[in-house]
């Protein structure tokens, strides 16, 4: 794990107990459970480790994401692909590592029709209030609100709607991304029926919610460890941990983990 190096200033304004930085075991701060470990690949694009050590490959936009390191354009062996929605800047690199890593790709059913047109058959295509099991842990799709086109050249086809996922690991532990999203009501239900412990959230604002809203998504969803997502990968997305920081500052105990691309916790 690379230091702390995203650790932000000061508190001033804000509750005490919330913090926002990169969890080390010297703070206070909420920790993954053993053998856990998130690596931020930039934009909405992680590797997700779980206590058995399979590996998670969630959004793959790799070689085009212009926020993912050169050391990591190479994901190495995966047990996993889980796609929230068919925008190219979630799916670029779906077909190759697919078809590189042999891994099993989990997604809506209508991406998982367009994958087999492309060669993909070790698919598991579902639908939002499902869950399946897949490489050792249950994933739960949810709601988002956005669109889900997928890019052919200059032509966008149908690709499904977008969706979030939870994943279950086998020590109980759940985590949220929440793909591409506007705040949503019905997050509450997601805290009520899955309850996650950890949430992926984008903040960029422009194409998802930003700051402000993701800020109601923590309150909605009733976590207090939150990693930010889909910010600073262009320039539109303006959203900052900082300004998240600042909109969620009445959250008691919030913990805001701004990683940087490439950057691990765990």
């Amino acid at each position: 794990m690379k230091a702390a190096e995203r650790c932000f200033g000061g508190m001033k304004g804000r509750e005490p107990g919330t913090k926002i930085g990169k969890p080390s075991k010297e703070d206070t701060v909420a920790q993954l459970p053993d053998g856990m470990k998130i690596t931020w690949l930039g934009h909405a694009t992680f590797i997700v480790q779980g206590p058995d050590g399979k590996r998670y490959l969630i959004d793959p936009f790799v070689d085009s994401n212009p926020a993912c390191p050169g050391d990591l354009k190479d994901v190495g062996k995966l047990d996993a692909i889980l796609v929230t929605h068919g925008h190219a800047d979630h799916i670029a690199d779906l077909v190759p590592i697919a078809k590189k890593t042999g891994a099993p790709v989990l997604c809506i059913v209508e991406i998982g029709a367009w994958l087999a047109g492309q060669g993909v058959d070790n698919v598991i295509a579902m639908n939002k209030g499902g869950s399946a099991q897949i490489a050792g842990i249950t994933v739960h799709m949810t709601q988002a609100i956005h669109s889900g086109g997928i890019n052919l050249g200059d032509e966008i086809i149908y690709g499904g709607e977008p969706s979030g996922l939870v994943l279950e690991f086998s020590n109980g532990f759940k985590l949220y991304h929440a793909g591409d999203t506007a705040v949503f009501g019905d997050m509450a239900l997601i805290a009520k029926l899955l309850a996650p412990d950890w949430a992926m959230l984008p903040i960029g604002d422009f194409y998802t919610m930003g700051p402000r809203s993701a800020a109601e998504a923590i309150r909605l969803l009733g976590v207090k460890t939150v990693i930010p997502m889909h910010y600073g990968t262009f320039p539109v997305l303006s959203g900052t941990p900082e300004q998240l920081a600042d909109e969620a500052a009445d959250v008691s105990g919030l913990e805001i983990v701004a990683i940087g691309p490439g950057d691990s916790i765990g």
